[in-house]
């Protein structure tokens, strides 16, 4: 029913927020539909928020979902980082705190001390229930927290759907009245070649180890269509060490070729069409460092 059939819609933005590997951007997926923020076991895997829009009859929930909460700050990547939790956290409607149901930590416990007098429209959000043997597990982290004003502490598992639709139903209750800020059809804000340099990054970080997942990303270089309908990728691989080189091309270039094609299979499904993807690999020293490299590369600085 539409607001001009008496009803009146509710509209509005809903923070994505934790510290590293709580499952922010699994949650985020799942509560789409879709896969719209790249996963991997790496911290730090989102670097950049990534919006996602939910609709339901004439109500709209606009998601961000954001960094993992860091203390380190000395990289101009990591203030980046930082700069877009707080954002996220001053321009939401509902913010969602992801912790793992086993229990919380001191990094945890930082953001709800950054949360501050927005507690109070902030959902706790204990995931990865499923992970736990039973659920009386998680009655310490919960008695832990029971002192704090959240708007509701609610168990979920992003990666099975228990208890989403409970989650989602508290959300857009909390949602303040207004019409959609987004068409019905969008669910992210994102553009193609976005989405698709995070694909690549996503299959890279999964095979590569150590430091090499944090001293690269992706640019797309060129994004068109052949002569025989395919769509053409081609991709720059940017890494901050010559050193890294041998790591993410792999012997006989196995690693670039295994993640290239990983890649391909996950874009022709996404698009709906043949991809032709073609990757290089090259070094630019220090693009984590300078926030006019990072613009450059295609990163929100602002």
């Amino acid at each position: 029913m539409s607001p001009s059939d008496g009803e009146t819609s509710r509209c509005g933005f809903v923070a994505i927020i934790g510290r590293p590997n709580v499952g922010k951007s699994t949650l985020l997926n799942a509560l789409i539909g879709e896969k719209i923020s790249i996963v991997t076991d790496k911290p730090h895997t989102t670097r950049q928020r990534v919006l996602g829009v939910l609709n339901r009859g004439a109500d709209q929930a606009v998601f961000i979902d954001t960094p993992g909460h860091a203390r380190r700050t000395k990289r101009a990547l990591h203030r980046l980082m930082a700069r877009q939790i707080h954002q996220a956290v001053d321009d939401c409607d509902v913010a969602l705190l992801v912790v793992e149901a086993k229990g919380i930590g001191k990094d945890d416990r930082a953001l709800i001390d950054m949360l501050g007098d927005k507690l109070d429209r902030t959902f706790l959000v204990l995931n990865k229930i499923d992970a736990l043997p039973a659920k009386s597990q998680m009655l310490p982290t919960l008695q832990s927290l029971f002192d704090q004003p959240f708007a509701a502490l609610i168990p979920i598992s992003a990666q099975t759907g228990e208890n989403l639709p409970r989650l989602v139903d508290e959300i857009f209750a909390r949602l303040p009245v207004g019409p959609p800020l987004f068409p019905k059809d969008m669910i992210t804000d994102r553009d193609l070649a976005f989405r698709i340099s995070e694909v690549i990054r996503e299959k890279l970080m999964t095979l590569v180890h150590k430091e090499v997942p944090y001293g690269l990303t992706v640019e797309i270089e060129h994004l068109g269509k052949n002569e025989v309908g395919q769509r053409v990728v081609h991709a720059l691989i940017w890494l901050e060490r010559e050193s890294q080189k041998s790591i993410v091309i792999g012997k006989q270039g196995g690693v670039l070729k295994q993640a290239g094609s990983a890649a391909r299979l996950e874009l022709a499904e996404m698009l709906g069409e043949r991809v032709h993807l073609e990757l290089w690999v090259k070094v630019r020293e220090h693009w984590a460092d300078n926030e006019r490299e990072l613009q450059r590369l295609g990163y929100d600085v602002s």
